[in-house]
């Protein structure tokens, strides 16, 4: 299916000196950013307390924020999830408070703010345990309930870190050794290098606005990766079916035939999947918003990558027919006596 069909090609290998001049530049600023300023990683990493608490009425986010800023725990976030009703909360590891007294304060901060008053009611569990839990009381009932807390210890959040990494680094090996089986050894290494520069384009992005780097932001890049390298491979198939099909077209030539025949493709699949991106990143509230960021910024840059990056090193590396189009028959010339040697 095509949108629409551009008749000339486009030289965009004309001008693959000064793209990649920009992409390095890019590159370095998104380096220098993480080595300056660092990920503001979420409690998934660090380690922290993550509280769910449910309000009978749609909770009200800036109250809430105002009262828990109250209690000096540093960087408390807040946000909806589910309903308006139920509210999640996560504040950073305190070294020198216990999980059960950061948790109570925190109720009873919520609490006193719908003006209630904390107190501990007991219950009996289906096994015969009694249990203790605390409940607001309030003149119109109970305003708050505290649905659950957890705490994610240090130790658990760096490993999470090293099995993210881990994982990242699978992907980018399995996508290496995949475009080496596929094509040869040029393209892979175009690929790849397109890859961690969309990558570290990514995280450059969140080192410099000191935007939440959680499990969803880390899964968002995982997908960016197999996005990127889809339209990489789009592009190689092309370039081998344009060397295959155009004998006299210079790899230049060949290149810049490959990219624009694919642009109508580039516009539908892009078009679409960033109208949903913007979707989740409008109208999914806290939650999505900064996996759709990272997908945001991952889409755009995959784009730039794929052509003025992968392709570009491609070219600089010196792709040419043979490396991707073995010599047939009707390629040999059977009357010149160096037919058939090899160098």
């Amino acid at each position: 299916m095509e949108f629409f069909r551009i008749k000339r090609d486009i030289p965009f290998m004309r001008h693959a000196l000064v793209f990649n001049a920009i992409s390095i530049v890019t590159f370095l600023a998104a380096v220098f950013f993480l080595a300056t300023r660092g990920l503001h990683l979420s409690i998934e990493f660090t380690g922290g307390t993550v509280i769910e608490v449910n309000y009978a009425q749609a909770a009200d986010l800036p109250k809430v924020r105002t009262a828990l800023d109250k209690l000096g725990f540093g960087d408390v976030q807040v946000q909806n999830f589910g309903t308006p009703r139920d509210v999640l909360i996560r504040l950073p590891l305190q070294a020198d408070i216990k999980q059960a007294e950061v948790v109570a304060r925190v109720f009873g901060a919520l609490c006193s703010a719908e003006g209630g008053a904390v107190s501990t009611q007991q219950f009996v569990s289906d096994k015969g345990e009694a249990i203790s839990k605390a409940a607001c009381n309030a003149a119109a009932g109970e305003t708050v309930h505290l649905q659950r807390s957890e705490f994610v210890g240090p130790q658990v959040g760096s490993e999470l870190a090293r099995d993210g990494a881990y994982a990242l680094a699978a992907t980018i090996a399995g996508i290496m050794i995949y475009l080496a089986f596929r094509f040869e050894w040029k393209f892979s290494v175009a690929a790849i290098v397109a890859n961690m520069h969309d990558v570290v384009i990514i995280l450059g992005f969140f080192a410099f606005f000191q935007w939440e780097f959680s499990l969803s932001v880390l899964a968002a890049v995982l997908a960016v990766l197999g996005y990127s390298v889809n339209e990489s491979v789009v592009i190689f198939d092309r370039i081998r079916e344009a060397f295959r099909r155009y004998r006299k077209l210079t790899p230049h030539e060949v290149i810049d035939h490959a990219i624009t025949s694919t642009m109508s493709r580039t516009v539908i699949t892009h078009g679409s999947t960033q109208m949903m991106v913007l979707s989740m990143l409008i109208f999914g509230g806290a939650t999505l918003h900064y996996f759709a960021l990272a997908l945001t910024v991952g889409i755009l840059f995959g784009i730039y990558s794929s052509v003025f990056v992968a392709a570009a090193i491609a070219m600089w590396l010196g792709v040419k027919r043979e490396d991707l189009v073995s010599a047939s028959t009707k390629d040999i010339d059977r009357n010149d006596p160096n037919a058939g040697a090899a160098v």
